[in-house]
């Protein structure tokens, strides 16, 4: 960590957010580990003020805990936060689907399955290997969520839980069987809202997010991941 990367923004808090938030989602800043702020500072080549503004913020994102006299680290993945989540995506993102049926324009609607095709194409020649790492206009539940023109909803989904479900989904990505159910269930989800069918949208996204939820629960158990107060 002795180069430094220098960053050019009017808005250096939040260009650090974003760059913290992308390691600690990949896993360049593992779970549980200790952050040092001038390791931290010196890398990035900042001073110490912007830096924590950033740690700020993510510890509001849920990616860092921090204690006084102890300093910040990096959040241990724990089944009841998993299923906190999880509860809250299953119902908003479900929310989401209802609403993209009524709004989405039918270019979007192509875009997204030429998106699925290309998805197909990625475990076809990859030998069914888990895209896990997708996200921003690749990710297919992220436009979704932008289709439903919600605002509230577009930011708590992308901006309070998107980094946490990210990582989720990575650390678990090799243990969770069958990556071809979850691409026909994308694909069903986005028949509804192509035929405009908002129930039925919203219940097959509730039921995806609901199996995806337990998965990962399974697959944490599988890797020894920490439990929280579970007792599981």
């Amino acid at each position: 960590m002795d180069k430094v990367t220098q960053i050019k923004s009017a808005t250096l808090s939040d260009d650090l957010t974003q760059r913290l938030t992308a390691e600690i989602v990949k896993g360049v800043l593992p779970l549980g580990s200790k952050i040092s702020e001038p390791e931290l500072a010196k890398r990035y080549g900042v001073s110490r003020g912007p830096l924590r503004e950033a740690l700020v913020k993510l510890e509001t994102l849920g990616l860092i805990t921090r204690t006084a006299n102890v300093g910040a680290r990096v959040i241990d993945l724990n089944i009841d936060d998993l299923l906190d989540t999880y509860t809250l995506r299953e119902a908003m993102e479900g929310m989401a689907a209802r609403l993209a049926s009524e709004l989405i324009s039918e270019q979007e609607v192509t875009e997204l399955y030429k998106l699925l095709d290309e998805h197909q194409a990625h475990l076809d020649s990859n030998h069914d290997e888990h895209y896990a790492n997708q996200y921003g206009n690749e990710d297919f539940h992220l436009r979704i969520i932008h289709a439903s023109q919600n605002k509230k909803l577009i930011r708590v989904l992308t901006q309070d839980l998107y980094a946490t479900i990210r990582m989720y989904r990575r650390y678990t990505a090799d243990s969770r069987p069958d990556p071809r159910q979850a691409l026909r269930e994308h694909k069903a989800i986005l028949d509804a809202i192509a035929n405009r069918e908002g129930d039925l949208a919203e219940l097959l996204m509730r039921r995806h997010i609901s199996r995806a939820a337990n998965l990962l629960k399974k697959a944490m158990l599988q890797n020894s991941i920490s439990q929280g107060n579970t007792g599981q």
